[in-house]
C-alpha cells in the first residue's frame, strides 16, 4: 500500500513541476509544451498518475487495478499538494500567477462547464498514454499535453497543484476540484468503451 501511495506522490511532484513551468512562463505555448516533461518522466519512470490510469480500467478492473488508481489519487495528492503550499513560498511569482489562474478558473466557470472540460482533459490523457504504451513514442505525450492546456481544458492533478500554490481553500475550490476528477475519469473511459463495444459487435 505505501509503494503505491509513494508512486503517486512521485507523479504528483513531477506535476507539480510541470505546472510550475507553466506558471513561470510568459509564452504560455512554450509553458503548455515544457509541461510534457512532467507525463513523459512520469511514463518512462513507470510512477501512478491517476489521469494516466483510469482509462485502462475498462480492459483491467480487478481489484489490484483499483487499488493502484485509488492509491495512486491520494499520493498524486499528497504530492501536489505538499509541492504547491511549498513552491507559493520558495517562488513568491509561481503562487501569486496560480491565484489569477485559479481565481479565474472558480469565477468564469460553472461545475458543467467544469465537467466538460475534465472529460475533454480525460481523452487526451488517455490517448497520449496509451500511445506511448502501444506504440512505444512520446509523440503522444508530446502533442496531446500542449493541446489539453492551450484549449483550457482541466487536468484534476494539475489543478489541485494550483489551488495548493495559490493559498485558496474554500468549498467551492473543493467542489470544483472534485468535477475536475469525476470529468477526467469520465473522459478517460469513453475511447476504451467505445472500441470494448465495437469489438464485441
Amino acid at each position: 500500500m505505501l509503494k503505491k501511495i509513494l508512486s503517486g506522490v512521485s507523479a504528483g511532484i513531477l506535476i507539480s513541476i510541470g505546472g510550475s513551468i507553466y506558471l513561470a512562463s510568459e509564452n504560455k505555448v512554450v509553458g503548455a509544451i515544457l509541461f510534457s516533461v512532467a507525463l513523459l518522466c512520469i511514463c518512462y519512470k513507470g510512477y501512478s498518475l491517476f489521469t494516466g490510469k483510469i482509462g485502462f480500467i475498462p480492459e483491467k478492473h480487478d481489484k489490484e487495478a483499483v487499488s493502484v488508481l485509488l492509491l495512486g489519487l491520494l499520493g498524486n495528492a499528497i504530492g501536489t499538494i505538499a509541492f504547491g503550499f511549498l513552491l507559493r513560498y520558495a517562488i513568491p511569482s509561481i503562487g501569486a500567477a496560480a491565484e489569477t489562474l485559479c481565481l479565474g478558473k472558480l469565477d468564469n466557470q460553472a461545475l458543467w462547464q467544469t465537467f466538460v472540460r475534465g472529460i475533454m482533459c480525460g481523452i487526451l490523457m488517455y490517448l497520449a498514454v496509451s500511445i506511448f504504451r502501444d506504440k512505444k513514442t512520446p509523440l503522444g505525450i508530446l502533442f496531446c499535453i500542449p493541446v489539453f492546456i492551450l484549449s483550457g481544458f482541466e487536468h484534476s492533478i494539475a489543478d489541485i497543484f494550483y489551488f495548493a500554490s495559490s493559498g485558496i481553500v474554500s468549498l467551492k475550490a473543493f467542489a470544483f476540484l472534485w468535477t475536475v476528477i469525476a470529468g477526467n475519469a469520465v473522459g478517460a473511459v469513453i475511447l476504451p468503451l467505445l472500441n470494448t463495444q465495437k469489438n464485441e459487435g
